[in-house]
């Protein structure tokens, strides 16, 4: 038997959850959904990744779509948000499979379980619901949690480490890169004036100092508190390595949608699908093409997807998620 059609349990990494549902726990909205949906072009019987599983939003719409005889891989660096997944979504176990992992790994996660060529791919990419709100990780300026930030928090530093013991200069540097914050310089100052630095009320009220609440309503602390959070789960490289593995994993036709919710991710995310749209990547000064490359996918909507009123309306998170479509070639005939 297969551990996708083991009765008994979901399988979460090395975790096993108990095939019970939750009555009347209320989840958070996923992102985008329809139009999730819709780039997905989800039919029954169908494979499917979802590289970022979260509280099971997506997937269990993919899930229902793809039924009968659809499967459904969702993956999550989380282990918290997977345990709520895996009972959330417990009355599928035979066409569902939760793993542990990150989505950089996705290539040897789905091949390990059979899952070798899929017809789409969903990547909702950054920092869920969950995690701000409750995941008691430091994730929030406007909490007092210990400054941890870790996806996956069984491994790796966390961000209280990397404040504690960077140099000013390369804490500022990390700031700046990653947060866009244009104060970075007197902010690592201040933080390194004041370490130790363990809880996120602790930073929040040093980094706070730096300004006033920004136009629509942005905090002071929110530039720092994602540069860290980007640093610490190494995200910038990750969703690089995700997208450079999805495009081998989808089937001629098969669709790569991608949520990205600021401008880093969604440069990462443009650029991986031009380039890879493109039959040549040479640069603009070359007199012919030496590159030799072939496009992989086209794109489906060249301009981004965003929210509409009413999604605005009733998931603020929605407000700043850019989406975007691809779909996978046949290299054969291109």
């Amino acid at each position: 038997m297969s551990v996708v059609d083991k009765p008994e349990n979901l399988i979460v990494g090395s975790l096993r959850c108990p095939a019970k549902d939750t009555q009347g726990t209320i989840y958070h909205s996923p992102v985008l959904v329809n139009e999730v949906m819709s780039g997905l072009a989800v039919e029954p019987g169908r494979d499917f990744i979802d590289c970022t599983a979260g509280e099971g939003g997506h997937t269990s719409s993919i899930l229902c779509a793809a039924l009968p005889k659809g499967r459904v891989l969702a993956i999550d660096s989380d282990a918290t948000a997977l345990e709520i997944a895996c009972r959330r979504l417990s009355a599928h176990k035979k066409s569902l499979l939760l793993v542990h992992n990150s989505y950089a790994n996705m290539d040897t996660v789905a091949r390990d379980n059979g899952f070798s060529q899929v017809d789409g791919i969903l990547m909702d990419l950054g920092l869920s619901s969950l995690q701000l709100e409750g995941s008691g990780r430091g994730f929030s300026f406007l909490k007092n949690e210990p400054l941890d930030m870790r996806y996956d928090y069984s491994k790796g530093a966390t961000a209280a480490d990397l404040i504690n013991n960077l140099p000013t200069n390369e804490l500022a540097d990390l700031i700046w890169i990653l947060g866009q914050e244009r104060n970075s310089r007197a902010i690592a100052k201040a933080i390194s004036n004041n370490r130790p630095i363990t809880t996120s009320a602790e930073l929040a009220s040093v980094v706070g100092k730096f300004g006033r609440r920004r136009r629509l309503g942005i905090h002071p602390a929110t530039r720092t508190f994602q540069a860290l959070r980007i640093a610490v789960n190494n995200e910038l490289e990750t969703i690089s390595e995700g997208l450079s593995k999805a495009i081998t994993l989808l089937r001629p036709g098969g669709r790569l949608v991608v949520l990205s919710y600021h401008s880093l991710e969604d440069r990462i995310v443009k650029d991986a699908m031009r380039n890879e749209s493109r039959e040549c990547i040479c640069p603009p000064e070359a007199i012919t093409c030496i590159c030799t490359h072939k496009a992989s996918i086209r794109r489906i909507n060249r301009r981004v997807i965003t929210a509409s009123k009413g999604e605005l309306d009733h998931n603020p998170r929605s407000r700043s998620a850019r989406l975007r479509i691809a779909e996978r070639l046949n290299m054969e005939t291109t």
